[in-house]
């Protein structure tokens, strides 16, 4: 069966981790479903540096869908909408308990994980800004962190967005296919081994 990744987007979203994450996936061989969180379901969503995207849904009408991984971009304004957004945090606690993927980057596991204590026990990487939200014992400092014990993917920020993307390819798919994919991004040897 294809694996499916929820990608939730609002406005002031970070772009490069959104569209990357959603690209990225789509060569993977995921299919992927992008779901608008603002509060009145608006589709068009301007991002942090003013690049317009289309989400494919409403948040509320995809909310009881089922997704092998959901997946936070960061950006400030828009990790602040998902955290205020009562729909979207009881998406992740339901994701989480059912032991499928969350995945958050940049902002995003300090302003909304964390804030709202959805993982207790994971291990996070966030972008270095935002470092001082997150307890000592749980920060780590990698380009991508996940933790095995909470399925909990994270990651620091635009530039690590490509290494955020191969990791949920290489735990929905394969290592083989994340390799293949690293490949056609040319990515540089060495960075995740990939190549």
């Amino acid at each position: 069966m294809t694996p499916r990744a929820l990608v939730c987007l609002a406005h002031g979203s970070e772009e490069t981790e959104a569209v990357t994450t959603i690209d990225l996936l789509v060569r993977g061989g995921i299919k992927v479903t992008t779901a608008s969180v603002e509060g009145n379901g608006c589709l068009n969503i301007v991002c942090s540096r003013g690049v317009k995207l289309v989400a494919d849904y409403p948040l509320v009408e995809v909310v009881d869908q089922l997704f092998d991984v959901v997946v936070l971009p960061g950006g400030v304004k828009g990790a602040e909408c998902f955290r205020d957004s009562p729909l979207l945090v009881e998406r992740v606690r339901q994701t989480q308990m059912s032991g499928n993927i969350v995945a958050a980057i940049c902002a995003a596991p300090a302003l909304i994980l964390e804030h709202h204590n959805l993982f207790p026990l994971g291990n996070m990487a966030v972008n270095p800004g935002f470092k001082h939200l997150i307890p000592e014992n749980k920060w780590v400092d990698r380009r991508v962190n996940f933790d095995p014990r909470v399925n909990l993917i994270t990651s620091q920020g635009p530039g690590t967005a490509i290494d955020f993307g191969l990791k949920i390819i290489e735990l929905l798919v394969s290592r083989e296919k994340a390799a293949e994919v690293a490949e056609q991004f040319i990515v540089a040897q060495g960075i995740y081994a990939y190549i």
